[in-house]
């Protein structure tokens, strides 16, 4: 009998052993004025096949009937919410993480999808020895605001290597990791200080740069698991994301000096290439359009410019080319934009411009 008694009590020994083993993930939703869009994401992770033990909304300082919304919703779908002042998206999931218990981290944008397996594909995923585990990241699917895909595994398309494991390829390139598509050990991302807040754009390629050179491991799962929904309203199409590309440039130029002993040119080579394209189109689309942001548009350039005239690796060539661009968009006159815009109006020029212009290719003007 007292054997029967001991072989019980070892069992439930081994069974709550083996449960507390089990990894735990929390799934962490920054939320700010998004209830068109709310319900939509929180559904998504109601449906997960492995349901997650913490799910949190951290409310970035929404306004009152946009936090009311989301009330009437964590009564039907049991959620913690977080309020705090508004502070962008990085701020808001590291106010998540630090009311989360769980061994490893996911997050959702208020405006995306989890597909149903998204939890379960990166749990199984995880290594059994995790010392210096990361981060794991899946693919993606691009959506309409409405969730119709646009396009299928995008990452794979959009970027060149994977997992990551080149510092040069991580510079040169976005290196398109979406923590909507990934799972974070929670030692590795308060090793590393979490997000850095004070980006509003480039917070998620910063994180991860920053994982990667502390030398924590990562893993690319070739399946999407997240529709990452792409719409007007997005902050990748607003200027609080171009001012956020100019500060992540500089954080970068600063990070990364020249190494002229090894040869190796950061700034020449992998970070002008980079951002240059993005800070001169951005210029041109506004000065054509005529945008509201022309004049921040056009000190963001100017900042850019000023941080790469000083760096004696960056050719010549290149900075008079950069600095008759800019001259030549702060002079131009009204009359020549305006010739511009009615010339894209038909089939024939807008071809012979897009082959001479090709800044101003995928954009729609209108007169």
């Amino acid at each position: 009998m007292l054997k029967c008694e001991l072989i019980k009590i070892s069992t439930l020994m081994n069974s709550s052993e083996k449960k507390s083993d089990k990894p735990t993930v929390v799934v962490i939703i920054p939320f700010y004025n998004g209830s068109k869009w709310i319900e939509r994401a929180v559904e998504s992770v109601h449906r997960q096949t492995v349901p997650p033990d913490e799910f949190i909304i951290v409310n970035d300082g929404s306004q009152p009937q946009e936090r009311q919304a989301l009330e009437k919703l964590s009564d039907r779908y049991h959620f913690k919410i977080i309020d705090k002042p508004n502070g962008g998206q990085g701020s808001a999931r590291n106010a998540g993480v630090s009311a989360s218990m769980s061994d490893y981290i996911c997050f959702l944008d208020q405006d995306d999808i989890y597909l149903e397996e998204h939890n379960e594909v990166l749990l199984q995923a995880v290594p059994a020895q995790v010392s210096r585990l990361g981060w794991i990241y899946a693919d993606l699917n691009i959506a309409d605001e409405d969730g119709n895909i646009i396009f299928s595994k995008c990452v794979k398309e959009r970027s060149p290597s994977h997992p990551k494991h080149s510092l040069i390829e991580n510079l040169r390139n976005d290196m398109f990791v979406l923590p909507s598509a990934s799972i974070i050990n929670r030692k590795a991302f308060e090793a590393v200080g979490g997000f850095d807040e004070q980006f509003k754009g480039y917070e998620d390629d910063d994180l991860f740069l920053r994982l990667f050179r502390k030398g924590y491991t990562n893993y690319f799962i070739d399946k999407s698991i997240t529709t990452w929904c792409i719409h007007e309203e997005s902050t990748s199409f607003n200027i609080v994301f171009s001012q956020s590309r100019l500060k992540y440039f500089k954080k970068l130029k600063n990070s990364f000096p020249n190494r002229p002993k090894m040869n190796l040119y950061y700034l020449r080579d992998c970070i002008i290439p980079r951002f240059s394209p993005m800070f001169i189109e951005a210029a041109i689309v506004s000065v054509l359009k005529n945008s509201k942001e022309q004049e921040e548009t056009l000190k963001i350039i100017d900042s850019y410019y000023a941080d790469i005239v000083t760096d004696d690796s960056v050719s010549s060539s290149r900075l008079k080319k950069l600095k008759a661009l800019i001259w030549v968009l702060k002079h131009m006159p009204s009359v020549y934009r305006n010739v511009i815009l009615i010339l894209m109006q038909f089939s024939f020029t807008r071809r012979i411009l897009l082959r001479n212009m090709p800044s101003i290719r995928g954009h729609n003007f209108r007169v």
